[in-house]
């Protein structure tokens, strides 16, 4: 019996290496080296070194906008650039960026007040427009006036020329008046006569 077993170990142990998964391959050499990139950005073509794989400056100045990193360049330095970038976030560095890129270009064509005086000018224009929107709507109320005025001064003067009805007591009053029968008798008379005349018709 121990002979029996002894061979079946032995032929398990012989069968065990070849059910066995091969060992995985050593890796490349190129594996491990970072990705060559193609075209530097335009920051580090610039700045004449190498674009790095993790360029803090490479999503926010690409090869195709060198003039976007020449007019920052030219006002804050490279350095100052970096040093901004690497003290942001990156979900605010791209801001931060669109920010430098404006406040150089400003520097660049005024360079006393800079982008400061970009915003008096339009603090400016925006305080000349609301004067002209104040004047306009006075106008506005002060033509709105006249012409209440006018349509009241008009309905006044269409009350006066429409002729009044007679009243039916006008002629009571004639008739009742003793100023009316002493100054004028004959005139009652008539009256009188015009009145009676269709009862002895």
């Amino acid at each position: 019996m121990e002979g029996i077993e002894t061979a079946t170990n032995s032929s398990a142990g012989s069968s065990s290496p070849s059910s066995s998964s091969p060992a995985p391959s050593p890796p490349t050499p190129s594996q491990n080296n970072p990705p060559v990139v193609i075209s530097p950005c335009a920051a580090c073509k610039i700045l004449r070194r190498r674009c790095a794989d993790k360029c803090v400056l490479a999503p926010y100045f690409p090869p195709t906008e060198p003039t976007k990193f020449t007019i920052a360049h030219r006002v804050f330095g490279a350095s100052n650039i970096i040093k901004f970038l690497q003290e942001l976030p990156e979900s605010q560095r791209a801001d931060a960026v669109s920010s430098m890129v404006y406040e150089a270009s400003a520097r660049i064509r005024d360079p006393v007040y800079g982008c400061a005086g970009a915003i008096c000018q339009l603090q400016k224009q925006v305080s000349e427009l609301q004067a002209q929107l104040a004047k306009a709507q006075a106008e506005l109320v002060n033509m709105q006036c006249q012409q209440t005025n006018l349509v009241a001064l008009l309905c006044v003067e269409m009350a006066k020329s429409e002729p009044q009805p007679n009243s039916p007591q006008s002629v009571d009053n004639f008739i009742t008046s003793p100023e009316s029968s002493q100054g004028n008798p004959c005139f009652l008379d008539e009256n009188l006569a015009a009145l009676w005349e269709p009862l002895w018709t």
